[in-house]
C-alpha cells in the first residue's frame, strides 16, 4: 500500500463511519517509532505508521485510521479531540475504534523485560517492589519507619 492507496482509504472510512468528508491528506511516516498513527493539530493531516500495516495487517489498519479519525472530525468541529475528553471515547465507542493500538510483534513488551527492584523492612519484613532503584539511606519503611534492606535486583 502507498500513500495514495492509504488517502484513498481514509475518505473511504470518514465517509462509512462518521458520514464527512476528509478534506486533508493522509500518508506514512516511518520515523514513527510508538505509535500506530497521530493526528495534527496545526496541518490537519494524519500520519500512519506503515510498520502497523504490515505486521498487523489491514484490520489492524482500519482500526488505527478510524481513531486517528476521531481526533480529526472531534477538532474540525470544535469539540473535545483528546483521549480524556468525553466526546472522544463515545465516539471512539460509536466507530468502533480501539482506543489504543496492538504492540507490534518485533518490538518487545519494555515492562515485563525491565529490571525490578525488591527490597524488605529489617523490622516489620514488608515487601516492596519497584521499578527504579531507591535510595537506601533517605527512605524507610511506610509502615514501621524501619530500615529497608535491597534485597535483589
Amino acid at each position: 500500500m502507498n500513500d495514495k492507496e492509504l488517502q484513498g482509504l481514509v475518505e473511504k472510512l470518514s465517509v462509512q463511519f462518521f458520514k464527512k468528508l476528509f478534506r486533508h491528506k493522509a500518508f506514512f511516516n516511518n520515523r514513527l517509532r510508538t505509535t500506530g498513527g497521530r493526528y495534527m493539530l496545526h496541518s490537519g493531516n494524519i500520519e500512519i505508521n506503515k510498520k502497523y500495516f504490515e505486521q498487523l495487517g489491514q484490520e489492524e489498519l482500519e482500526g488505527i485510521i478510524k481513531h486517528e479519525l476521531c481526533h480529526y472530525h472531534l477538532h474540525q468541529e470544535g469539540k473535545g479531540y483528546k483521549h480524556r475528553d468525553a466526546d472522544f471515547r463515545n465516539l471512539l465507542n460509536a466507530v468502533g475504534a480501539p482506543r489504543f493500538c496492538s504492540t507490534l510483534p518485533d518490538r518487545p513488551n519494555r515492562t515485563s523485560s525491565s529490571k525490578l527492584y525488591i527490597y524488605s523492612c529489617s523490622q516489620c519484613k514488608q515487601l516492596y517492589r519497584r521499578k527504579r532503584s531507591i535510595n537506601l539511606t533517605r527512605y524507610v519503611c511506610g509502615i514501621c519507619r524501619g530500615k529497608l534492606i535491597k534485597m535483589k535486583s
